[in-house]
C-alpha cells in the first residue's frame, strides 16, 4: 500500500487556494488521484505538503482489507483534527456499515463530502463548494500528460475499470461496478504521451487486464487513422509498437489466465513487450477456487504457466494467494505448496484470509482461527520465498539491461534500479555496486548494463558493465 502528500506549483501569480492531498490504496487508487490532481492544477488550485496549511484536504480511501480500511479511517481522522475540512473519495467512500449508512460518515460525520472511486467530477464539484476555484482553466497550466505522482521515467496506465467478477472474498464489483474499457484510441494516445514525455517503464493496470473489451463486445477504435480492435492482445502489441522508438518497456499487471493470453506470450518472446505476467492465481486446489469462485483450476493453469515458458524462457510469472480460506483443509493447503514448487513462481505474494464486510465468503462454512490462517501463510512464504530465492540466484553471472531508479552522486557511490523481472515497490531490485571507473556514471530514468555478482534476499547485486 503506498500513500504519498503531493506537491505542485501554484497556478497564478497571487497566491492560490491550497489543497491537501493524500493517496492511500494501489495503483488504480494513483491514477484516479492524478486525474484529480491534474484536475485541481488546471484550475489554478496549488497543494500543500501539510494538512495545516492547506485551505481543505482530500484523502482518496482504500476499503478492500481492513488494514486498509484501518489506514484509511485513521488518515481521515489526522486530517480532520489538524485541518478540520476534509474531502473523502475512492473505495472506502463506497462501503457501507452494518446499517446501511455510509461507513465514512458514521465514523467521521464532520467530513465535507464522500464519494466513491474513479470519481473526479464529484470531487471537484465539493471543492469547488467550499474553497471557489480561483480562476477558469487553462490547459497550458498542466503538461499533456496531467499531474503524476510517480517518479518521471515509470507511469501507470489504466486501460478499464472495474470488474465482471463476483470472486467471493472481494466487494471490488461493489465499490467500482462492473467492467468499463477505456477507448483503445484514448489508451493509446496517453501512452503516447507518456513516452513523449521521458517514461520508460509503461505499466498497465486494471481489475482485469485480460477481460479489455469485453463490455464492448472488442468493437474497432481507432488510432493514428487506423483501426485497432478493443481488446487485450490488439492493445498490447500497439503499445509494444509505440514503445519501441523510445527504448521503453511495456509491463502488464493483473492478468487473469484466460486462454487468450496464450496469444500474447509470442509479443513477449519477440521483445515487443516485457516477458513478465502478474496473474492474480489465488489458490490452486480446484475445491479451494470454486468456493472463492475463481476461473480456471490449479492444474490447468499450472500446465499453461509450463506452456508459456515453453514459448518464452524468459518469462517471469509474479503472483498473489490466499492462505487459510474458509473451509481450507491441510490437504488443500498442501496442494497450494505443491503448485507452489511445480509452477515456480518467480514472485509470490500471500494474505492470510481476512473477512471483508459485504463479501460472499463470510457466509462460507469452516472459518479457520486466526493463528491457523497466519501460520499458513507464513508457511507458504517460507516456500515461496526459498524459490523465488532459488531462481534468483541462476542469474548470478548474467548481463541484464538495468532502470536506474535511485543513483546518488550520477551513480559514483552506486545505485538501485531494476530488471525486467522486478516491478516497482513490489518485488525486488538491483543493486549496483559503485563502479571501478571514475568515468562511468548513472542518472534516474535511463538503462544501464550490469553484470549479475550476487544476491541479496530478494534482491540481486551487480556492477556496470
Amino acid at each position: 500500500m503506498s500513500d504519498s502528500v503531493s506537491t505542485a506549483g501554484s497556478a497564478t501569480a497571487a497566491p492560490a487556494p491550497r489543497i491537501g492531498f493524500v493517496s492511500l490504496g494501489c495503483p488504480k487508487a494513483l491514477t484516479d488521484s492524478e486525474l484529480i490532481l491534474t484536475q485541481l492544477s488546471a484550475e489554478g488550485y496549488a497543494t500543500s505538503e501539510t494538512f495545516e496549511g492547506a485551505d481543505l484536504v482530500i484523502v482518496n480511501t482504500c476499503g478492500f482489507i481492513d488494514d486498509a480500511v484501518k489506514e484509511s479511517l485513521d488518515t481521515i481522522g489526522e486530517a480532520l483534527a489538524a485541518n478540520g475540512k476534509v474531502i473523502v473519495t475512492g473505495c472506502l467512500g463506497a462501503r457501507t456499515a452494518s446499517d446501511g449508512e455510509n461507513l465514512v460518515q458514521q465514523v467521521h460525520p464532520k467530513v465535507l463530502a464522500v464519494t466513491g472511486p474513479h470519481a473526479t467530477q464529484e470531487v471537484m464539484d465539493a471543492v469547488h463548494a467550499h474553497v471557489p476555484k480561483p480562476h477558469d482553466p487553462f490547459v497550458d497550466l498542466v503538461p499533456a500528460t496531467g499531474v503524476k505522482l510517480t517518479p518521471k521515467h515509470y507511469a501507470y496506465l489504466k486501460i478499464s475499470e472495474g470488474c465482471n467478477h463476483r470472486c467471493s472474498f472481494c466487494i471490488i464489483p461493489g465499490l467500482r461496478g462492473d467492467l468499463v474499457s477505456r477507448p483503445v484510441g484514448d489508451v493509446l494516445g496517453e501512452a503516447q504521451r507518456l513516452f513523449e514525455s521521458g517514461v520508460k517503464e509503461l505499466l498497465v493496470i486494471s481489475q482485469d487486464t485480460s477481460a479489455y473489451g469485453v463490455d464492448v463486445k472488442y468493437r474497432t477504435g481507432f488510432w493514428d487513422g487506423k483501426p485497432v480492435r478493443t481488446r487485450m492482445l490488439d492493445l498490447v502489441a500497439r503499445l509494444g509498437e509505440i514503445a519501441r522508438p523510445f527504448g521503453a518497456w511495456v509491463r502488464l499487471h493483473y492478468v487473469y489466465p484466460y486462454p487468450h493470453v496464450d496469444e500474447v506470450i509470442p509479443l513477449m518472446a519477440e521483445g515487443l513487450v516485457l516477458p513478465y505476467l502478474d496473474v492474480p492465481f489465488q489458490h490452486a486446489h480446484p475445491d479451494v477456487l470454486k468456493r472463492m469462485k475463481r476461473p480456471a483450476s490449479g492444474g490447468r493453469n499450472l500446465e499453461r504457466i509450463q506452456a508459456w515458458r515453453a514459448a518464452c524462457p524468459q518469462l517471469v510469472v509474479r503472483s498473489t494467494f490466499i492462505a487459510g480460506f474458509p473451509g481450507e483443509t491441510e490437504e488443500e493447503f498442501q496442494t497450494l505448496l505443491d503448485f507452489m514448487q511445480e509452477a515456480q513462481i518467480d514472485r509470490a505474494g500471500c494474505f492470510a484470509y481476512s473477512p471483508v464486510e459485504g463479501a460472499a465468503a463470510n457466509d462460507l462454512p469452516g472459518a479457520l482461527p486466526d493463528a491457523v490462517r497466519e501460520e499458513r501463510r507464513a508457511r507458504f512464504m517460507a516456500v515461496a520465498e526459498a524459490v523465488s530465492t532459488a531462481r534468483l540466484a541462476q542469474r548470478v553471472g548474467a548481463t541484464m539491461q538495468v532502470l536506474v531508479d535511485s543513483a546518488p552522486a550520477l551513480g559514483r557511490k552506486g545505485g538501485v534500479g531494476r530488471t525486467y523481472a522486478d516491478a516497482p515497490e513490489i518485488d525486488g531490485t538491483v543493486k549496483i555496486l559503485p563502479p571501478t571507473k571514475a568515468s562511468k556514471t548513472m542518472k534516474v530514468g535511463e538503462f544501464v548494463r550490469v553484470r549479475i555478482v550476487g544476491t541479496s534476499g530478494h534482491d540481486l547485486v551487480g556492477e556496470l558493465v
